[in-house]
């Protein structure tokens, strides 16, 4: 089998483990790489996941807004900060308790979506454990966290 090999980087950060096809999104929670090579490898096999994508960025480390946002649209990835070519640190992300204004609400009729208010969502433990949703705190519905749609701003 042929493989193909992506350099080290000297600086950086790598979200690997993230579910197949979503690394455009984690991308453009990064704000698209403007300033940074970015390498991206989507639908590589995984045993943990069948196809998993990870998106490698030099010179960044995720600011924990960064962290949150992409917690919520793949929480199964790892985050590797490199640092002089070494594994400085790895985690992985964790779904936060709160969302403060990294999220549209999907009701079109909450006040967040007719007023200039900043939205918040609290994590909702349902009968069902496996399924990650959150609640509004305005109009007070629930929604999957794969139903939301993040900011990327």
């Amino acid at each position: 089998m042929k493989q193909l090999k992506v350099d080290a980087i000297k600086d950086g950060t790598v979200i690997d483990h993230i579910p197949g096809g979503k690394a455009v999104q984690v991308l453009k929670i990064l704000g698209g790489g403007k300033e940074a090579t970015v390498s991206i490898g989507m639908n590589l096999n995984s045993s943990k996941l069948g196809k998993k994508d990870i998106v490698k960025i030099e010179n960044h480390e995720l600011s924990a807004d960064q962290v949150n946002r992409i917690a919520i649209i793949a929480p199964t990835a790892s985050i590797t900060i490199i640092r002089n070519y070494d594994v400085a640190e790895k985690r992985k992300v964790e779904i936060p308790g709160k969302i403060d204004n990294i999220t549209h609400c999907p009701n079109p009729n909450c006040i967040t979506n007719k007023e200039d208010i900043r939205t918040l969502f609290d994590r909702y433990r349902g009968a069902d454990d496996d399924k990650t949703e959150f609640m509004c705190h305005y109009c007070e519905r629930i929604y999957p966290a794969d139903g939301l749609k993040i900011k990327v701003g």
